[in-house]
């Protein structure tokens, strides 16, 4: 049952990151609004939204639910960095430079841990990634480096905001903390950039999936892949979101009428099955019987 659970959250949350990614270029590729006011719209909906379900769901009384500003500052680098490089880049290439950094950020911060990925998942990691780079590899022969290098801000701050959450006590309520206190960040950051650049540009729509993103999105989608965390390891946290370029290749399609070819059938099929080999691999080594200790005559 808490298997299911956790497959449940962690599908709905990815669910939810495709659809920041869709409409982020929905709003950015019309120029319907500009990136920093886009990303404020964005973390002051999420931040208000999740205040509100706090206080409805009187989660606000819980003592453990801080865990600094470390989560709250990377939210806001990976918010503001991924609104700027999806000015420069497309959808695919942006997408697999944001998921492979953080792949890489979580896979190394396993490394670092006691929780030292199993080598059938990063095996799994590895066809999933190879799905990825066969899908998107034709985009790639000239990127934009600075949106490139935006883009890998972003997933190092999303993979950083990310290793948090196996301890939240109460996700919610760490989401609500994690986005207002982005607001400090994110706030001078955008009245400094559009002062300088004067390239403020609101229409109705822009703001309106700004928020759309924040709120829903952005803020309950957090919530929910924060709740999702402890069931998953590191590795496999890192992995599963690698699917979301699938995901939002088939809301694009839905929504944007971009069309799905047989290579994204194909990487698809890929990136599913290392996702799996991944997931599946500590339950299989759990299965294994352990080899029995070495004995030494000393």
């Amino acid at each position: 049952m808490k298997q299911l659970q956790t497959t449940a959250l962690t599908i709905t949350a990815l669910l939810a990151f495709a659809s920041n990614s869709v409409l982020c270029r929905a709003a950015l590729g019309e120029s319907i609004i500009d990136p920093l006011s886009y990303t404020l719209i964005r973390v002051l909906s999420g931040a208000l939204v999740l205040g509100l379900m706090s206080l409805l769901l009187d989660l606000g009384n819980s003592a453990k639910t801080s865990k600094g500003w470390a989560p709250a500052i990377a939210l806001a680098t990976y918010a503001v960095a991924f609104s700027l490089a999806y000015v420069h880049l497309s959808t695919a290439n942006g997408a697999l430079i944001l998921f492979g950094a953080v792949q890489i950020t979580m896979v190394l911060a396993a490394f670092r841990s006691a929780q030292r990925p199993h080598p059938v998942e990063i095996l799994g990691c590895l066809i999933a990634i190879g799905g990825l780079v066969y899908l998107v590899a034709p985009g790639l022969s000239s990127p934009s480096l600075s949106g490139s290098a935006l883009m890998a801000i972003a997933g190092i701050g999303w993979g950083v905001y990310s290793l948090p959450g196996p301890d939240a006590v109460n996700p919610v309520r760490q989401t609500a903390i994690n986005f207002s206190r982005a607001l400090w960040a994110v706030v001078p950051i955008t009245a400094i950039g559009l002062l300088v650049f004067l390239t403020a540009k609101v229409s109705p729509i822009g703001a309106l999936l700004a928020v759309l993103s924040g709120a829903l999105a952005s803020g309950v989608g957090y919530s929910i892949w924060y709740a999702a965390l402890p069931g998953l390891s590191r590795t496999q946290a890192a992995v599963v979101q690698l699917s979301v370029p699938i995901i939002a290749a088939v809301m694009g399609a839905l929504w944007l009428a971009e069309l799905p070819t047989v290579r994204v059938y194909v990487a698809a099929a890929c990136i599913l099955i290392g996702i799996t080999v991944a997931t599946f691999a500590r339950k299989l080594r759990r299965q294994l019987p352990n080899p029995a200790p070495e004995t030494s005559d000393a």
